[in-house]
């Protein structure tokens, strides 16, 4: 079956040590692709730092040679991720010139970008209508326009 030959290419991959070599370099280039794309996201690391999502790849970089770590696999990770990026957005987008990457077209028939309302990578959804407010509401959400009508309720201490 075709589950059968999945794990057993899995396995076969994970004998090579293939995997633990390709892994981290992967994690860290889509990493890179994702804090570009989110660059004035805040985001949190330990100890509750806080910072835009850009540096995230090179705070983990940091990081991990803090505690005794070879960067060498981040730093592919972040480079390849960079060469990704500015190949496929800011070279076509920001700086006019021809694109030198593009999804085959297999891969859109098979994960087509939008479907039932579900967004593609890096495509943002779209806004929902802002509710409007009915009369009466009540406990839990109330107002209206959420999921549950609740029904109207009573306040504590009332007759």
């Amino acid at each position: 079956s075709h589950h059968h030959n999945w794990i057993c290419g899995y396995w076969m991959l994970s004998q090579s040590k293939l995997d633990t070599l390709l892994m981290i370099p992967l994690i860290m280039s889509v990493l890179y692709v994702w804090a570009q794309l989110n660059r004035d996201m805040i985001v949190s690391f330990w100890f509750g730092t806080r910072f835009k999502a850009c540096y995230l790849p090179w705070v983990i970089l940091g990081f991990n040679y803090i505690i005794g770590g070879s960067i060498v696999n981040e730093l592919i990770g972040n480079l390849v991720g960079h060469l990704y990026f500015f190949l496929m957005f800011k070279y076509p987008m920001d700086l006019g010139g021809r694109s030198f990457l593009s999804t085959p077209q297999i891969l859109y028939q098979w994960f087509p970008n939008r479907r039932g309302g579900v967004s593609g990578f890096g495509v943002p959804p779209s806004r929902r209508p802002a509710p409007q407010d009915q009369a009466g509401g009540g406990g839990g959400g109330g107002g209206g326009g959420g999921r549950h009508n609740w029904g109207q309720g009573f306040r504590l201490g009332d007759d």
